[in-house]
């Protein structure tokens, strides 16, 4: 008699993945906050915005993963905080907007489902999801077979979130004279990680699990450190202060990201050596002979979020941010540019 072929001899086990859904659904609902009117595991996820908060709603979405960050997850075979990552890159990017992160979806795909694998991932995103007020309202789990190497998965996010259209921050605010906070970042977070793991990897030839005495760690703990979540503090100096730009420090670092606030005829004078640097750009810039402008380029190089401020709200600014566990200082100025265009200058200390 002829064998009868199914999905899962494809390689594709739905019974797998329905019981991977069970598994979230106790972490995952948590996150919900009580405009959400569904749970997980419908063909569609509901949110109900609260029109009595907004008189004239704005909504901002992102969407996000974490590069290849998941190849330091693989080689680490730790889970538990590559979420966390993909959640931060995406409520960063709308925070600097002035919108509060509402609901977040995301997207696994992998070749072969590891339920243990994919429930620490979940957690991690459950996890980056409560400390930005955000709900994870659904997503989609796509198993793969041999479209991914075993073992391995990749990740996005997507965020929708809201703004009262009289509070956007778009840098249009930004003026002359006006004064740029630096908050620090937990490490590298999760840009520059391909050139990170080339230094750290190929040329340095350290292995993942390696203590490097610098940093009180391994090296593969120091780069899977988590991104750090900004949203909270953001929105807890929007409710008492004008805020006149923010930049999220991604790929492109400082030059490339405080460009995008500034208004045409501003430039950003960043004094370098003005904020404590973590030791592991100094390693990385070390092991592998990165010229500074590179470093500045590909790392946030200890700076994850910069603030666009007046000088007479600055020091003001600053208390408060200590209040709120940040490490922050003023790290520039916003000067006149000559013609009209717009740049961002590294100048020693």
């Amino acid at each position: 008699m002829e064998k009868k072929i199914t999905y899962k001899d494809a390689g594709v086990d739905i019974d797998a993945a329905d019981e991977f859904i069970d598994s979230v659904k106790r972490i995952v609902k948590p996150t919900f906050r009580p405009e959400v009117l569904t749970g997980i595991g419908g063909f569609g996820s509901q949110f109900a915005l609260n029109m009595q908060k907004y008189k004239e709603p704005v909504l901002v979405a992102s969407t996000d993963g974490v590069g290849t960050k998941l190849r330091l997850a693989f080689m680490m075979n730790r889970h538990d905080t590559i979420g966390i990552d993909l959640v931060a890159m995406c409520v960063n990017d709308i925070i600097v907007q002035g919108a509060e992160p509402l609901f977040m979806l995301d997207y696994v795909a992998t070749g072969k489902l590891d339920k243990a694998a994919l429930v620490d991932v979940v957690r991690g995103i459950a996890q980056g999801c409560q400390e930005s007020g955000c709900s994870l309202v659904g997503g989609e789990t796509a198993e793969m077979p041999s479209f991914y190497a075993g073992g391995e998965y990749d990740l996005a996010g997507f965020v929708v979130g809201a703004v009262e259209r009289e509070k956007i921050i778009d840098g249009s605010l930004i003026g002359v004279g006006d004064t740029v906070i630096g908050i620090a970042s937990s490490g590298v977070h999760s840009n520059g990680l391909s050139l990170a793991r080339k230094v750290a990897f190929d040329i340095k030839g350290l292995e993942p699990h390696d203590h490097i005495e610098e940093l009180g760690c391994s090296i593969g703990d120091e780069l899977l450190r988590p991104t750090r979540i900004y949203v909270k503090t953001v929105l807890n100096l929007m409710r008492d202060f004008e805020i006149h730009g923010i930049a999220h420090i991604t790929g492109g670092g400082l030059l490339d990201n405080v460009a995008r606030v500034l208004p045409k005829g501003c430039s950003a004078n960043i004094k370098m050596g003005c904020w404590k640097v973590s030791p592991i750009f100094e390693l990385l810039q070390q092991w592998g002979g990165i010229e500074m402008p590179e470093m500045f380029r590909t790392f946030n190089c200890g700076i994850g979020m910069v603030l666009v401020v007046s000088a007479a709200d600055a020091d003001d600014i600053l208390v408060r941010l200590q209040g709120l566990n940040e490490e922050a200082c003023v790290i520039g100025t916003v000067e006149s540019k000559p013609s009209r265009g717009k740049s961002v200058t590294l100048t020693s200390p």
